[in-house]
């Protein structure tokens, strides 16, 4: 037989709960809402036993009593159709959980009770202007809490510095950390270098062993130190020269020794070319002129093309070359003519005053040598 019975708790809320049909033999289970116990079945164990009883410490909060209780009541509530349900062990945990809820509110309202009491004696200052000077530090009189603010002033002080030391020698440590770290790896790269100097030095030795080197032409003669600069290492020196006469020049210094050979060389053309038409500028010499300067661009094109590659393969920023203008080296050529033509009339009229004068000074002896070379 079921029966359905409403009943209502201190707070107001509505709980709806079942009770099973229980043997004769077995006395009613009283039932709780909240932390009220519905019968009037007073308390008989220990507050520690309730504790190992729910499985909680001393000092647990009321949310893990609650949930203890829950999962205890639904493991052995007779209601709950598990196989372990139990009346006798749900009736001690009943009585556990009611033994440490009284606990933990009697204590919780004997803390209240202390509090308000401190509350009462703690001494409650006035919250003037200049009380709440000083960055709030120090208590008493405002002389007192100055000397109070001073001293704190002091120590701050003496923290802040104590923690710059600290940062610069960390700063120290790990600045000197850094240069262990590149002095071995500098060592390294020396070792690798001395490494290899030595593996070439080797290979050097053996194949002159060998005889690799016979049919060189300087066997067995000195090297010629022609390098006059004191600044230059000899050995360097000679080590470069031996190496640009056997072509080992890197292909950047080529190009560049090509390109100024050839605009140093295109431009003495055109001058010449210029100075054998002469002047003044016929139609016919006009024409050869125009031929003579499309040549010329032609050859100042395939230059630039040249300083395109130059620029490719220069490893250095500073060291490439710009292109030349086919029209500005035309006008420059021109110019260069122009003055060459006026040296010319410059030495031609100093020629015929020296005449003149060398006519005054020795008069028929003179025109007489002069008859004789002709």
């Amino acid at each position: 037989k079921w029966l359905c019975v409403m009943l209502t708790n201190s707070i107001g809320h509505h709980l709806m709960v079942r009770q099973a049909m229980i043997p004769r033999n077995l006395k009613p289970l009283p039932y709780i809402c909240g932390s009220r116990m519905l019968s009037g079945y007073k308390p008989k164990r220990n507050v520690k036993d309730s504790y190992k009883i729910l499985e909680l410490e001393e000092g647990c909060s009321l949310d893990d009593i609650r949930n203890s209780y829950r999962s205890l009541a639904k493991k052995y509530h007779p209601d709950s159709g598990s196989a372990t349900a139990d009346s006798e062990a749900f009736m001690k945990v009943e009585e556990a959980y009611r033994v440490v809820l009284s606990d933990v509110t009697t204590k919780k309202k004997s803390n209240e009770n202390n509090e308000e009491e401190e509350d009462q004696f703690k001494p409650k200052a006035p919250q003037h202007r200049h009380y709440l000077s000083f960055e709030g530090v120090g208590f008493g009189t405002p002389s007192q809490r100055e000397k109070q603010y001073m001293q704190f002033r002091v120590d701050r002080a003496t923290e802040q510095v104590l923690e710059y030391r600290k940062q610069r020698l960390e700063s120290q440590y790990a600045g000197t950390d850094l240069m262990k770290a590149k002095d071995v790896r500098e060592s390294k790269k020396v070792k690798i270098t001395q490494a290899v100097e030595r593996l070439v030095e080797d290979l050097i030795q053996e194949s002159m062993a060998k005889g690799d080197f016979d049919n060189l032409s300087g066997k067995g003669k000195p090297l010629q130190k022609f390098s006059d600069c004191p600044h230059i290492d000899p050995m360097t020196h000679n080590l470069n020269r031996i190496l640009i006469d056997n072509g080992y020049q890197p292909e950047w210094i080529l190009l560049q020794k090509e390109i100024r050979e050839t605009i140093e060389r295109l431009r003495k053309n055109i001058v010449a070319s210029r100075s054998q038409l002469g002047g003044p500028m016929t139609p016919y010499r006009q024409k050869q002129w125009n031929r003579i300067c499309e040549q010329f661009i032609e050859d100042i094109r395939k230059l630039n093309k040249r300083i395109d590659n130059f620029n490719l393969v220069v490893p250095i920023l500073s060291r490439q070359m710009v292109h030349f203008s086919a029209d500005k080296e035309i006008v420059r050529a021109q110019k260069t003519y122009e003055a060459l033509m006026e040296n010319r009339e410059a030495s031609n009229s100093d020629t015929k005053e020296n005449e003149v004068e060398n006519v005054k000074r020795f008069g028929w002896k003179s025109s007489l040598f002069k008859w004789l070379n002709l």
